[in-house]
């Protein structure tokens, strides 16, 4: 078997990893980056999403930044043991470290360390602008890298490469080497045409995100209906949970939502990356029987997206239609409303309509007949929360309710997408993966989406920053270890 020996391994090339490589790189490290897709497809999820930062600048978080976190903190938490995390995390008991839930300190690291990150990034070539409209209607601001995440990866890929760093392309982590005291110093690897290998080093940064592109997986956690879920984009097929799983063979302690995901609304027709649809609020939503099923209108855009997204989900097929009707042409901002290249499928009346997404034309009827009687007066305001709701119609509709009674009439179908899974690793503040005893698996660190920390609802627009943040504390952390 071939060995190979360095400083820090990284596992996987997306915004964590390579965070985690420079930054090794930077405090002294050799550092070798395992990577399971080619060069020119590395990078996973980071590569084809827009990495919406939830930011106002690169200066300062959103209002809710911390909040929103601590509002979905984990389930029903028992109480005793969460006055404990008041205490200084060095006094923590041990069962409080390795419980599953997320941990304050490191959403305030998180917090504090957002800044320093976006200008270490910004001293590595990346520039960042505020996004003005990234969503129909937002409570919270956004900023985003110019570029996208490619720009990412293509930044810190030169960085890494003109320093001398090591890429393992076409390479896979298979399971972590281990010394008698166990230390993690290393990882078996498998490379093409299922060679086997031995990268070893002093730390090594599990960084190969979530297991979104793994079906073993998402069936033994979220069930057998994610057989109807469709990764938002290739890179998330890259995404085959081993990283989680090796650190959990030896002991890691899990931390986020493992029965959940991110998920967003999508048209399946789509060959985009990110073909989102949020068009929904301005119409109705119905399911495969044309029935309502949802609150089409429950508040900004931005924030409830995903907990639409998994109504449609629960659907039988976890499929459902969008429809309009002309009024819809008087919505601004369609480019981001509607971001699919496919027209919707259209007809001059509901029973045409019907006939051509086969849903029954009596029912698709009824429900809008229903729908339209339960719509009142009111100013519509397309821009923002308008409080034009429905009145005696179940589901209700809080906002945004107009009549869907104007030809022609269209329909885009819309199912949830799986960005990622919010199952990962229990760390602490220093991106060091603990055991279930709550101490610290030495040279083993987490960072991006095997880092667990989601739960509920998904704080938006800080999955890529979380990748950042915790892959330079990782990268800096292991080379000191490495030192030693």
């Amino acid at each position: 078997m071939q060995q190979q020996q360095y400083d820090v391994v990284v596992i996987g090339s997306g915004i964590a990893g390579l965070s985690a490589a420079v930054s090794a790189q930077e405090n002294g490290a050799r550092v070798c980056v395992i990577e399971r897709a080619p060069a020119e497809e590395a990078g996973g999820n980071t590569r084809h999403t827009g990495a919406y930062i939830r930011m106002k600048s690169t200066e300062e978080l959103s209002d809710d930044f911390e909040e929103h976190f601590a509002a979905n903190a984990g389930g029903y938490l028992e109480p005793n043991l969460v006055s404990e995390a008041a205490r200084d995390p060095e006094n923590w008991p041990p069962l409080l470290k390795a419980l599953s839930f997320v941990d304050p300190n490191v959403v305030s690291t998180l917090a504090e360390e957002a800044t320093p990150t976006l200008h270490w990034l910004e001293g590595h070539g990346v520039q960042f602008f505020k996004l003005d409209v990234p969503f129909p209607t937002s409570a919270q601001p956004r900023i985003v890298p110019s570029g996208g995440g490619l720009a990412l990866v293509e930044a810190l890929t030169k960085s890494f490469q003109a320093k001398g760093g090591t890429f393992l392309y076409e390479t896979a982590a298979s399971s972590l080497l281990q010394d008698d005291d166990g230390a993690v110093v290393g990882v078996n690897a498998i490379a093409r045409g299922n060679k086997k290998l031995q990268v070893r080093g002093a730390a090594v940064v599990v960084a190969c995100g979530g297991f979104q592109g793994n079906a073993e997986m998402l069936t033994r956690y979220l069930g057998p209906n994610s057989l109807n879920l469709r990764t938002m984009s290739v890179g998330c097929h890259y995404n085959k949970g081993e990283g989680i799983r090796m650190a959990l063979d030896i002991g890691a302690a899990p931390c986020g939502d493992f029965g959940s995901y991110h998920a967003s609304p999508m048209d399946p027709r789509s060959k985009r990356a990110g073909p989102s649809m949020y068009m929904y609020p301005y119409g109705i939503l119905v399911n495969k029987e044309g029935r309502r099923f949802v609150d089409e209108g429950p508040g900004e855009v931005d924030e409830t997206y995903e907990r639409v997204t998994r109504r449609i989900y629960a659907q039988a097929g976890g499929w459902a239609w969008c429809v309009l009707d002309a009024k819809f042409a008087d919505v601004p901002n369609q480019a981001v409303a509607v971001r699919t290249e496919h027209p919707a499928i259209e007809a001059d009346s509901i029973a045409q309509l019907a006939k051509k997404i086969d849903v029954p034309a009596d029912q698709l009827e009824c429900t809008l007949a229903e729908y339209n009687a339960a719509c009142v007066e009111g100013k519509f305001d397309p821009k923002g929360v308008d409080g034009l709701a429905t009145r005696g119609v179940y589901p209700a509709k809080s906002n945004w309710a107009r009549p869907v009674d104007k030809g022609p009439f269209k329909a885009y179908p819309i199912i949830s997408s799986i960005v990622f899974t919010f199952g990962g690793l229990k760390t602490d503040p220093a991106a060091r993966v603990l055991n279930l005893q709550g101490d610290a698996i030495p040279g083993l660190y987490a960072a991006g989406e095997a880092q667990g920390l989601y739960y509920g609802n998904y704080t938006g627009a800080t999955s890529v920053l979380k990748g950042a943040v915790f892959g330079r504390i990782a990268g800096r952390d292991a080379a000191a270890l490495a030192k030693q």
